[in-house]
């Protein structure tokens, strides 16, 4: 019997930290103008920011929420893998209107930390 409970509870446990350990995939590119933002307007909120597509904006709730991104490869078949293999933590400071041309975009230093800037739009995987 007390084998059992064990086996339940750290299948519970298996089952809790698969779910929130689930990450998404998207798209990146990246801006170079800061302020004003639609968050935050004129303050300065560093350069590891990102502005949030409607796949993340929910009407400004998005604003100040953090993201981990990692470079998965490039979009465009042929084009060198422009991963560095590192990951960036970004902070959503702007909203990237409709017709927006990534999931997220990405300051141009967060985008250089995980990427050559010379590929423009990569494939992400993204977590909060």
């Amino acid at each position: 019997m007390e084998i059992e409970i064990r086996v339940l509870i750290v299948l519970a446990m298996l089952i809790c930290l698969s779910s929130s350990a689930h990450a998404a995939q998207g798209t990146a590119t990246f801006y170079t103008q800061y302020v004003p933002s639609a968050c935050y307007g004129y303050q300065n909120n560093g350069v590891n920011i990102a502005a949030a597509s409607n796949v993340f904006w929910k009407n400004g709730a998005a604003c100040g929420k953090r993201y981990k991104i990692t470079c998965l490869g490039p979009t465009n078949q042929g084009v060198p893998h422009p991963c560095t293999g590192k990951t960036v933590v970004v902070k959503i400071v702007d909203y990237c209107p409709p017709g927006c041309a990534g999931t997220i975009d990405l300051s141009k230093e967060a985008f250089s930390t995980i990427a050559n800037t010379d590929a423009g739009k990569i494939n992400i995987q993204y977590t909060q």
